[in-house]
């Protein structure tokens, strides 16, 4: 019959090479962060976690509110010395450039509108807002990996059952390079520490 697809029509798996693929083949040891920023045609946002490229997902509307809310309240009392950026990788070593959703760094690391990276030295917070796709990542891999790279606070940012931001802060403690929980904040975020902070959780329902 004219318009059937028969099973010869599709081709085999042995006839499948591997330069078709969109993909370049993985180096035996996995990726570098030059490879990171050298490889073409990347998604946006491409992660790079013990040598192996991440993809981000779709992102609820809650993950942009929240980073959002939370950038602008950064920013609002930022000193002259600091900068608050978001979604920029940060190196961590020759393996993993992750990128936080948000991050406080010197104003001296940031370089010009080329600028595509941080190092973790460079780095006084990294926050993560969690999504579905990367609750282990978010909640275990990059806090561990930014403990170890010694960057000194970092914020963990869950949708609570109001749909409303919980942050759960963290200081690193310099000697065993582990972060110690520093307080659960559900309505409103009044921190010290790298500054002076003070953002009201409860108005990502007027955004």
């Amino acid at each position: 019959m004219g318009g059937t697809m028969t099973a010869e029509a599709l081709p085999k798996a042995s006839q499948l090479r591997r330069d078709d693929s969109k993909w370049p083949v993985p180096p035996p040891d996995g990726y570098t962060v030059d490879d990171l920023f050298t490889l073409h045609d990347l998604p946006p946002h491409t992660e790079l976690i013990d040598g192996s490229l991440v993809f981000v997902s779709p992102q609820r509307k809650f993950h942009t509110l929240a980073m959002y809310l939370l950038e602008q309240g950064l920013r609002s009392h930022v000193p002259e010395d600091l900068r608050v950026r978001r979604e920029m990788a940060v190196v961590l070593g020759k393996r993993n450039a992750p990128e936080p959703d948000l991050v406080v760094v010197t104003a001296e690391a940031d370089g010009d509108q080329r600028q595509t990276r941080y190092q973790a030295a460079d780095v006084l917070l990294a926050v993560e807002v969690v999504s579905p796709d990367s609750e282990a990542r978010d909640r275990d891999t990059k806090p561990h990996k930014y403990a170890g790279a010694g960057i000194p606070n970092f914020w963990l940012v869950e949708m609570a059952e109001n749909d409303r931001p919980v942050v759960w802060t963290y200081q690193l403690d310099p000697v065993n390079k582990t972060y110690v929980s520093t307080g659960v904040h559900h309505d409103r975020l009044k921190l010290s520490a790298p500054y002076d902070i003070d953002i009201d959780l409860t108005a990502i329902d007027k955004l």
